[in-house]
């Protein structure tokens, strides 16, 4: 198991957004801004989505990487830390799943 945690990556991300060099996918992602950092969330969930149901274990891993990546993106544009979503977690999981989504009032 590795030791790497999406806090380090949230880190690594955060570092990116600010690069001056030209060849930061990351700080291209911030300049372009949350529309297209948000059609690549988009994009990544429907490749992992694909890659799950075609049973391809290999892609999901890496879509799933692609994905959790560009989530940390829109997060860090739309300035939203990762502790945050953390918090949210678990206070939902204080609860069982079908009394956490009755709370939120949602199908």
């Amino acid at each position: 198991m590795t030791a790497f945690t999406l806090s380090d990556l949230e880190r690594i991300v955060a570092e990116r957004a600010t690069s001056a060099d030209g060849k930061s996918y990351t700080a291209s992602l911030y300049t372009k801004g949350i529309g297209k950092a948000g059609q690549k969330l988009g994009e990544e969930a429907i490749e992992t989505v694909i890659a799950a149901v075609s049973s391809d274990r290999q892609g999901v891993i890496s879509e799933s990487a692609d994905l959790l990546y560009h989530l940390l993106v829109v997060l860090g544009i739309s300035g939203v830390k990762l502790g945050e979503v953390l918090e949210e977690l678990e206070r939902r999981t204080a609860q069982t799943g079908l009394e956490e989504k009755a709370a939120r009032g949602h199908d």
